[in-house]
């Protein structure tokens, strides 16, 4: 980075000294687990990394104007275009010759959801470049509405204990993004350091290679109505629970990368008040569901089916 464009960015509060390229000083909720994981993001994929930043929590906490909390170049772009934004940028450093890795970041809404047609296009053209959808299980910007990413059960804004919380399970989108063929497909925790960042090394390793997509489980403090200091218990529960798994699908194949014994999901769902309705049936039900997806990911692990050729 030349001089002159360091003491501009300096200027607008960026923290070189720290050594950190997701400076503090964001105005995320305490706890915020999104914000943890940006910075295990931009850590791992260092100073090449250029990101596209979609409207959301993340880019509302850490690009305020005049300031900004971040040490690599980030474009601000849409719910709906984050993706397109990042081919532009991957296709750009191609034609100039310039280094860089193209980075795309959103959550729910952006790719999920709103903006999920740009992201199926991206990966069907297996573009060059990294997405990591940070994973908070709402709408959290706009005061926690329900999602393609919301558990089944949990209370929101517009899936309200009234009728009981969001009525149907989460959206895969690791598979759903398998199924496009895509070199990566992995899910991550806050909660498990290292194997997330492992992940991301691999997916910066395998640049040229085209699209790699990481999803990785990030608590909201307010979304999940848990304790400020209680977001990285709860990423740990959902995954010693079944109710989130880490898995990695390398080229069409597929392997656990963490695989705990499970535990009750009584536990993660009492911590949380967006559950604190459910019944001792749902709750069973809950259980059940939890059960039966390990067992079919084992099988699925244990086979050796190549998903790609299933195309």
């Amino acid at each position: 980075m030349e001089l002159r464009e360091r003491e501009k960015l300096e200027r607008f509060g960026c923290d070189f000294m720290s050594g950190e390229l997701f400076f503090k000083g964001h105005t995320a909720c305490p706890g915020c687990g999104p914000a943890i994981a940006l910075k295990w993001v931009t850590d791992a994929i260092g100073r090449e990394a250029v990101v596209s930043l979609a409207t959301g929590c993340m880019e509302i906490v850490s690009t305020q104007y005049p300031n900004s909390n971040w040490g690599v170049p980030c474009i601000h772009s849409l719910f709906e275009n984050t993706p397109a934004v990042t081919t532009g940028v991957s296709r750009a450093l191609k034609r100039l010759g310039k280094k860089g890795i193209p980075l795309c970041i959103g959550g729910d809404g952006a790719l999920y959801d709103i903006g999920f047609g740009a992201l199926s296009g991206a990966m069907e053209r297996n573009e060059d470049m990294i997405c990591v959808i940070y994973d908070n299980e709402n709408y959290a910007n706009t005061g926690v509405q329900r999602s393609g990413a919301t558990p089944f059960g949990a209370a929101t804004m517009t899936s309200p204990v009234e009728i009981g919380g969001k009525h149907e399970w989460k959206k895969n989108i690791a598979f759903i993004s398998a199924a496009h063929g895509i070199p990566l497909v992995a899910t991550a925790s806050i909660a498990f350091y290292g194997d997330f960042v492992a992940k991301l090394k691999k997916a910066r390793e395998l640049q040229g290679k085209g699209f790699r997509l990481i999803v990785v489980q990030a608590p909201c403090i307010p979304g999940w109505r848990i304790n400020d200091d209680e977001a990285v218990a709860a990423a740990k529960l959902a995954v010693e629970t079944g109710l989130w798994n880490l898995f990695e699908i390398s080229e069409g194949v597929f392997r656990f990368s963490v695989k705990p014994e499970l535990k009750s999901v009584k536990d993660y769902l009492l911590m949380q008040g967006r559950f604190k309705h459910l019944t001792q049936e749902q709750t069973g039900f809950i259980q059940e569901h939890a059960k039966r997806v390990r067992a079919e990911l084992e099988k699925l692990e244990k086979s050796g089916i190549n998903l790609k050729y299933l195309l």
